[in-house]
């Protein structure tokens, strides 16, 4: 019994020798289709079924940061320890914070859509930070632009919250209720975030509009802190120097703080 490589070797030298091309071709390629063994079809059989499905997940790990380096979005690797890292991991942190105020408020408050929201646009500062400008081509600079539009935006959202509550004449100190507490708790990761982007500012790699947003967002963290407190019905604690003859203020029980006397 002839296997296909014999029968191709006898299709070509057959071919050489007609001179009648096109029934030639017709001929062997008959030939050809009865001469395969069951033993040749046995073997294409087995090897289809030795390929190997591959999984379309994507794996969480990929071991290129073991040795302490991780890559930019530019792809130019660093260490972890390298500034550009210290403001992401704050940002990142930062964002974590606000996701954690947002957990504990009531989903009824529409402030939830302007926390989210802040969240995304963090995303971006994050993207615009892993592009410095000293490594980043054009097409790079490009996909991470910042529009102030959102710092507007900030400041639209502390105008409308700020005339909903009562003058601010003393230190609020952070506390309150959990969702207030937990706001306060974002607004001081957002300072320390501030203080991480400033440096890579200063060295003109980052555009300054992501240091003008977190100086913002600060603001608007504070004044959401309070209507928080407000749409909860916990009063704010203030911060003022114990004076027994000043008898609006009562010292809070067990702690160094004083409210508002309610009489």
């Amino acid at each position: 019994m002839l296997h296909t490589s014999k029968c191709a070797q006898l299709t070509y030298s057959s071919l050489i020798k007609s001179k009648t091309f096109g029934v030639l071709v017709s001929s062997s390629r008959s030939y050809c289709d009865n001469v395969d063994s069951e033993e040749v079809k046995q073997s294409r059989k087995k090897v289809t079924l030795r390929v190997k499905e591959r999984s379309s997940a994507p794996k969480i790990y990929t071991k290129t940061g073991d040795g302490g380096n991780s890559s930019l979005f530019t792809g130019e690797r660093r260490p972890k320890s390298d500034d550009f890292f210290e403001a992401l991991g704050t940002i990142d942190e930062l964002s974590s914070s606000i996701g954690v105020a947002m957990a504990l408020a009531d989903p009824k408050f529409a402030y939830n859509e302007e926390l989210q929201r802040i969240q995304c646009i963090l995303q971006d500062i994050g993207s615009l930070v892993a592009t410095p400008h000293s490594s980043a081509r054009q097409a790079h600079r490009d996909k991470v632009m910042f529009s102030n539009r959102h710092t507007i935006e900030l400041e639209e959202w502390i105008d409308e919250y700020t005339n909903q509550l009562p003058p601010l004449e003393n230190f609020i100190l952070p506390g309150g209720s959990a969702t207030s507490a937990s706001i306060h708790v974002a607004r001081a990761v957002c300072r320390r975030a501030e203080r991480r982007v400033l440096p890579l500012v200063n060295q003109e790699e980052v555009d300054v509009e992501a240091l003008k947003y977190l100086n913002r967002l600060s603001d608007f963290l504070f004044t959401l802190a309070r209507f928080a407190a407000k749409l909860d019905n916990v009063e704010e604690t203030i911060y003022i120097r114990p004076n027994p003859s000043f008898k609006i203020y009562k010292p809070v029980k067990d702690t160094d703080a004083w409210k508002k006397s309610k009489d």
